[in-house]
């Protein structure tokens, strides 16, 4: 697998003659939908494949390891009987084989609303080990909304990958809430009802597991919360159902702030199997114009829970979105979301040539729109890649996607091409 950055003057054709791959297997591997509208600085993943190359006059395995890209000493590994790298002869032929970057096995995660595209979910569903359906809204009461999830747990366990419950403190109408999570944690009765509920919602649906996702807990909770978790894992773990959290992405265990506060990195890493680190929207829909996901504050938080949850425990989020902000911010102005493959399409509506920022590993492009200048942020191939090396350097247990409802091709290419997906 390699990534190339279109460059001025370039053409899918062209591309494609430089790695000798066909262009239409480049147009299917990327799914593009408009392949003779390339953006200058986009990416375009290349899969080789294995190739047969047979040999010229006067070409040698230097040079035809040059023209292919690939190390001389893999081009001789693959060819095992060419014992005298000197001794190569016109209308011998030879493999070629495909660069291959191969960091093992994980377990991979990626939420969807219940809403999803059929489309979108069958051909999400064979790179994911879990399918997290968002969410079953906690009532004060501790009785949960009803979701219609059955589609999408039928599809899951079709595939191979396990669904898994999501319950969320986010009051009905509304979002997150901290006095609905006060009232929840702070009521006994309360809390068994709701963990009766859920238990019976795991079995009567058939789920694999649940995902608990209380955000913005006061800090006066966090005790509470963690001797809810408690309880219900010494309830679920004998059923045999796997426990995963959501938390926010913190860098210190004190860190300030209502949405750090309530979560306790430890005591999570201790109870439950995974513990899915919210490692996004620094750049967000009312905050001003940044990467969504910068690997060095991605980096800061990885940082700080490998010394606070076992890393096999950890998922690392990714976001599959980006963002358009209008110039000069102004606080309080939102965003506009797009999908990663759509920022792509508007650089190209506006005339834009897409940038890469090296400390954020992130793609941007700014352009012109009524005498406003805009600014958009989103993932790209390199990105995501950048992404994947992080987990692979801290050795962590795998990656969680919010969400899957926007199809990213490159993303599943990049994944499948670095890792094993663990099926469960």
């Amino acid at each position: 697998m390699r990534i190339h950055v279109v460059k001025p003057g370039e053409s899918i054709y062209t591309i494609a003659q430089q790695y000798r791959v066909s262009p239409q297997k480049i147009i299917s591997d990327n799914e593009l939908s408009n392949p003779n509208q390339l953006v200058i600085g986009q990416t375009i993943v290349i899969l080789e494949g294995t190739r047969r190359h047979t040999v010229e006059p006067g070409e040698t395995l230097y040079s035809i390891a040059r023209d292919y890209r690939i190390p001389v000493e893999e081009l001789i590994k693959a060819n095992p009987e060419i014992t005298n790298p000197s001794m190569i002869y016109a209308g011998q032929n030879i493999i070629i084989p495909p660069m291959t970057m191969s960091f093992g096995t994980i377990e991979v995660n990626g939420y969807a609303f219940p809403n999803i595209n059929m489309e979108v979910l069958r051909k999400t569903l064979p790179y994911l080990t879990y399918l997290s359906i968002f969410s079953y809204q906690v009532k004060p009461d501790g009785s949960l909304t009803s979701i219609e999830d059955t589609p999408l747990i039928s599809a899951a366990r079709a595939a191979g990958a396990a669904p898994i419950m999501v319950i969320t403190n986010i009051k009905e109408g509304g979002s997150f809430d901290s006095d609905l999570a006060h009232t929840i944690l702070n009521d006994t009765e309360v809390q068994n009802k709701l963990i009766d509920n859920v238990t019976k919602t795991l079995k009567a649906k058939g789920y694999r597991g649940l995902d608990i996702d209380f955000e913005y807990i006061y800090a006066d909770d966090r005790e509470k919360y963690n001797d809810f978790l408690r309880k219900i894992v010494s309830v679920l773990r004998p059923l045999g159902y796997t426990i995963a959290t959501a938390v926010a992405p913190k860098i210190s265990a004190d860190q300030p702030g209502v949405l750090y506060q309530g979560h306790d990195y430890p005591v999570h890493g201790a109870l439950v199997d995974h513990v899915i680190i919210m490692t996004y929207e620094w750049g967000f829909t009312y905050g001003p114009p940044m990467a969504v996901a910068p690997l060095n504050q991605v980096r800061r938080v990885i940082n700080y829970a490998v010394t606070a949850i076992p890393r096999q425990k950890i998922l690392m989020g990714i976001p599959n979105y980006g963002y358009d902000w209008t110039l000069p911010y102004e606080k309080g102005t939102a965003a506009r979301a797009l999908s990663n493959p759509g920022a792509v399409e508007l650089a190209y509506e506006v005339g834009a040539n897409i940038q890469y920022d090296p400390i954020a590993q992130s793609p941007f492009f700014r352009y012109y729109k009524s005498g406003r200048q805009h600014e958009v942020w989103f993932e790209d191939a390199r990105s995501i890649l950048a992404k994947l090396k992080l987990v692979n350097e801290y050795k962590l247990g795998g990656v969680s996607y919010w969400t899957i409802g926007r199809y990213f091709p490159q993303n599943w290419l990049v994944l499948n091409s670095v890792y094993n997906i663990k099926k469960v």
